[in-house]
């Protein structure tokens, strides 16, 4: 059974940023046997953390090609660093627990 992946976007916003999140989304997509949707998390891990995910496969082929040309970032980003697990295990904890309920099993960053 497929599993969904999850994308995040982190540090400064630039087309290269969005080219990257394109190929990420593009590629997911053509292997849909084994990668369901490709959830975004908007301003980067932030939008894992907070459970605030945009659905790419509500966006078109061409809405997803755009970006590669497209200046800033699509999804946001953020300069958030996640701690060590010694540190903070509880934001490690969060990213599984948002992670199991999407059904995420694979993870772009």
């Amino acid at each position: 059974m497929a599993k969904n992946a999850f994308y995040a976007q982190s540090g400064g916003v630039t087309a290269v940023i969005n080219a990257s999140a394109a190929g990420v989304i593009e590629t997911c997509r053509k292997h849909g046997d084994k990668i369901g949707n490709v959830y975004a998390g908007r301003n980067g891990i932030i939008g894992a953390l907070t459970e605030d995910l945009i659905d790419t496969s509500k966006e078109s082929a061409e809405d997803i090609a755009a970006l590669k040309g497209t200046p800033s970032g699509g999804f946001g980003s953020c300069r958030f660093k996640l701690k060590s697990l010694e540190d903070n295990k509880r934001e490690y904890e969060r990213l599984i627990e948002i992670f199991k309920a999407h059904d995420i099993g694979y993870f772009f960053y």
